[in-house]
């Protein structure tokens, strides 16, 4: 092509050599500052380096995008070019007694797996950053090349990079394309920034290991996770919050604060409740249960195991079986731990004939399932392998089916709010590769679930393939004080199960019909979302949440009688006390009480035993005038009806 015309979004047309590369022409059609914040182009849904040559792309009339390094797209290609940068640094300080694996962008940062028989220790980062600092400040080039397939795999094997070898083999194109970073050659489909200078704000974090390719059967690699920011202010943030996520990381909470435990004796993966922490569970259910039954729920209870021919008719051992447990012979017969409560609320659904004027059937379960997880991927109560999941399934007509949608949003994003939650993001999980059922039943379970979004102007993005092998769904991803997201609410459309399960109701014309079932979840898994509050609000609950909401405390022996009669007092009034009524100086009470976050320390002398009152601390350290017994029981219930709303 003798003469390419290239175009921005908002710009004028411009007509190029097709010889000029694509930073060419940003010279011309953008102001010098935002050249300077330009990593790379969109052409189309197709990223491309600067250094890309206009008549490569293969148009006569070409829009570019550009694509700022502030962006989350210019920051995703900031990342994996300092993937490079950090495997390049460490080739050149540890030779030939490394090799390389894979080294992606994630959504923090991005890592690297290498190979090496000596272990990476946290002492090493300083060195390995030293060295990438080295090649930043020589401005090296990210230098793209086209090779043939066949050619790129002689190139890795005479390096001994073995693992490139065996990703080449799997690729079906004849050619490939590699990036060089001084004499480091990666196999990359790019793009990367346009060279080493860009890469000025960057950070080791930690070292964890990783099987090749996530397969526990392959070698062992060591995996070096690193961020990387456009400036130095958002690293500080950056590094600050992950302070702070140490400081509140919910398995330190937990054991600190008496919440759980974790038992190699019991099982990894299987949660201990200790008192605390099963009074927070409880607080969490009654107020679960209550809001259910003002929205018209009835509560269900099933059992643990079934036959495995339910899972069969269900079609979990066909799609599910790899996150399910072996089953067991009881009399002969094959049960199985059961991995979710729906095929049993279908059971209870089929226990009798059920006619359209009994719809909607709003039925809730707090319902624990088992699910087999690897081992190195349990993470305290936000991984684990018995959970107890809020579910809840609708039975209801096609009629019925956008206003019930309606429903669990609101019921949904109110329960979220109370706990803290009003920010959030919501996807729409579509069809999977794997799953059962008509096209025609997902496009109408799809559609209604797009349309409950929008009609309540909510604003949601599309995740392609990522519903569940019987239904598309919607997902909520709750974010936290630190904005961390976390994946806890689900609604899901299902007109298969039951199909499969041969459900149906007698309609208004006396005839049979399949009902329409949906399933929800509301905070997805109790053991999750506790995780998740702990994190949240650093141990520190609100008033309704803290399984102690006061601790009394004498300052000598002569009160223990006074302290005594204050203690029945609040117990009886339903106030979640205990004493502390050691023979220790007051100064380290109070200490020891801010350390278990107890919202309320009630502090009593000789002067508060002699006018029946107690002098109130908060855990902020702010002092409240003596009141009576009554009044401190009466504000404590004033607070949490208010926080319930």
């Amino acid at each position: 092509m003798s003469e390419i015309t290239v175009i921005l979004p908002e710009g004028e047309a411009k007509k190029f050599g097709g010889e000029a590369s694509v930073a060419d022409a940003l010279a011309e059609l953008l102001s010098n500052k935002q050249r300077k914040q330009t990593v790379a182009v969109g052409v189309g849904d197709t990223l491309v380096d600067l250094s890309t040559r206009l008549d490569s792309l293969g148009q006569e009339k070409i829009e570019l995008r550009p694509v700022l390094i502030s962006s989350a797209e210019g920051l995703d290609i900031l990342r994996h070019s300092t993937a490079h940068l950090m495997a390049k640094a460490v080739l050149d300080l540890y030779g030939p007694n490394v090799k390389v694996a894979i080294g992606p962008a994630i959504e923090e940062g991005f890592y690297y797996d290498f190979e090496r028989e000596t272990p990476f220790t946290p002492e090493d980062f300083e060195t390995i950053e030293a060295g990438m600092q080295e090649t930043v400040k020589g401005g090296i080039p990210f230098a793209r090349k086209v090779v043939s397939k066949a050619e790129a795999i002689a190139l890795f094997e005479e390096k001994g990079e073995l693992y490139k070898v065996e990703l080449l083999k799997e690729i079906e194109e004849d050619t490939v394309s590699l990036y060089q970073l001084g004499d480091f050659v990666d196999l990359c489909r790019g793009p990367h920034v346009p060279n080493s200078s860009w890469l000025q704000v960057f950070k080791l974090i930690k070292v964890a290991g990783a099987y090749w390719r996530g397969d526990e059967h392959n070698q062992m690699l060591q995996r070096l996770y690193g961020t990387a920011f456009d400036h130095k202010k958002r690293l500080k943030k950056y590094l600050n919050d992950l302070e702070e996520a140490k400081k509140r990381d919910h398995r330190k909470l937990g054991k600190e604060l008496g919440l759980f435990t974790i038992s190699d004796q019991v099982g990894p993966g299987l949660i201990l409740w200790q008192p605390k922490g099963a009074l927070l569970r409880r607080l969490i259910e009654d107020y679960w249960k209550e809001e259910h039954y003002r929205h018209d729920y009835e509560l269900l209870y099933t059992p643990h195991i079934a036959r495995l021919d339910l899972w069969k008719t269900s079609g979990h051992l066909d799609f599910y079986s790899e996150n399910m447990y072996s089953s067991m012979a009881i009399d002969e017969v094959q049960y199985q731990l059961k991995p979710m409560n729906c095929p049993f609320h279908i059971a209870i659904y089929k226990s009798q004939l059920r006619s359209y004027r009994e719809f909607p059937l709003r039925w809730c379960e707090l319902g624990t399932v088992y699910r087999y997880e690897r081992t190195g991927v349990l993470h305290g109560l936000l991984r684990v392998r018995g959970f107890t999941q809020d579910d809840a399934h609708i039975f209801c007509r096609p009629d019925q089916l956008e206003e019930e949608i309606f429903n669990i949003l609101d019921l949904n994003l109110n329960i979220l709010a109370t706990f803290g939650f009003d920010q959030y993001d919501i996807y729409l999980s579509t069809r999977p590769d794997k799953y059962v059922g008509s096209e025609e039943h997902w496009q109408k379970a799809t559609d209604a679930l797009e349309q409950a979004l929008e009609k309540r102007g909510l604003a949601y993005q599309v995740d392609p393939g990522e519903g569940v092998f019987y239904g598309p769904k919607i997902d909520i991803k709750i974010k936290d004080v630190l904005g961390r997201s976390w994946q806890c609410s689900t609604i899901q459309v299902d007109f298969n199960l039951p199909e499969r399960f041969e459900v149906s109701y007698i309609g208004e014309d006396g005839g049979e019909h399949q009902p329409i079932m949906i399933h929800r979840a509301l905070m997805g898994s109790l053991e999750r979302f506790i995780g998740v509050l702990i994190e949240n609000y650093a141990g520190a609950f609100p008033i309704w949440l803290a399984p102690v909401q006061a601790r009394i405390m004498n300052i000598t022996d002569a009160q223990a009688g006074y302290c005594e009669d204050v203690y029945q007092e609040l117990r009886r009034s339903g106030i979640r006390i205990e004493k502390d009524l050691r023979n220790e100086k007051l100064n380290y009470k109070i200490r020891e009480a801010q350390l278990a976050k107890v919202p309320y320390m009630l502090v009593i002398g000789d002067r508060e035993a002699e006018s029946g009152t107690v002098t109130v601390r908060e855990r902020s350290g702010k002092n409240l005038p003596p009141m009576s017994v009554k009044d401190f029981a009466a504000k404590i219930k004033e607070e949490c009806t208010a926080a319930l709303g």
